[in-house]
């Protein structure tokens, strides 16, 4: 097992990416945090885990706009199991529309849900894993980060903040151990791509080199890796899991 024994946590693991993260790291035998703002998901997910015969996970309702909860959400999980190595920034959302019709509700809300929830995550987080002298965070940003896209100004900013947030914090921590790594996803279907009109998705596919929208386990194969030792001499990256459609 890739994570026997470690102690993981995953915000926004009460569906899509996160769920499937959360699963994933779950089945390679770490002791999962499972971490979102909807309880009655994410004690469907952990009763899931254990009816698997793995670890019963711990679930700690979260909100990550606000830096208390998501203290209370890394202090919660190390007086259970007194140590974390793995902390998954993935909670996030969207608010599409064009940028000339763009409120500042659009803008902050999406900011503070993707790019605050992720500062207050590795700020929280890597405290612990500088005591410990070790630790990986794994960020989960976007393709849209790197290239932008119509109606999507707050996300790809976002996006994009999570990259050089990543970066910077590689930089920062590298030298006590700590490994802090972004996955960029393209189209992968979810709940929130599954909203989308079939003309959308249709010419999106279009720009995918090999033919395929990506699945939340592609991404879950992602984070793995990095999560592991797999990845021990990797910091500072940005992994685009995207089927080559942004190469």
């Amino acid at each position: 097992m890739l994570l026997k024994d470690r102690v993981a946590i995953v915000t926004g693991a009460s569906r899509g990416i996160g769920r499937e993260i959360a699963l994933g790291f779950a089945r390679e035998g770490a002791r999962m945090v499972l971490a979102a703002r909807n309880q009655g998901a994410l004690e469907a997910l952990a009763s899931e885990i254990v009816s698997a015969g793995l670890l019963e996970p711990q679930v700690v309702v979260t909100d990550v706009t606000q830096e208390q909860s998501v203290q209370s959400l890394v202090d919660s999980a190390l007086d259970k199991w007194n140590e974390i190595d793995i902390l998954v920034n993935n909670a996030g959302i969207t608010r599409d529309t064009l940028l000339v019709r763009m409120t500042e509700e659009d803008w902050d809300a999406v900011m503070n849900a993707n790019l605050k929830g992720a500062f207050f995550g590795t700020k929280a987080a890597s405290k612990v894993m500088m005591r410990q002298r070790r630790g990986r965070i794994i960020n989960i940003a976007s393709v849209i980060g790197l290239v932008g896209n119509a109606g999507q100004a707050n996300y790809a900013a976002s996006k994009a903040g999570i990259i050089a947030l990543t970066k910077s914090a590689a930089r920062e921590m590298a030298s006590r151990n700590i490994l802090v790594n972004a996955i960029a996803p393209g189209f992968i279907q979810t709940e929130m791509t599954d909203r989308l009109p079939e003309s959308v998705k249709s010419a999106v596919l279009q720009t995918i080199p090999v033919k395929r929208y990506g699945t939340s386990a592609d991404i879950a194969g992602a984070a793995l890796y990095l999560a592991s030792d797999l990845s021990g001499y990797v910091t500072g990256q940005v992994l685009t899991v995207d089927g080559g459609m942004v190469m």
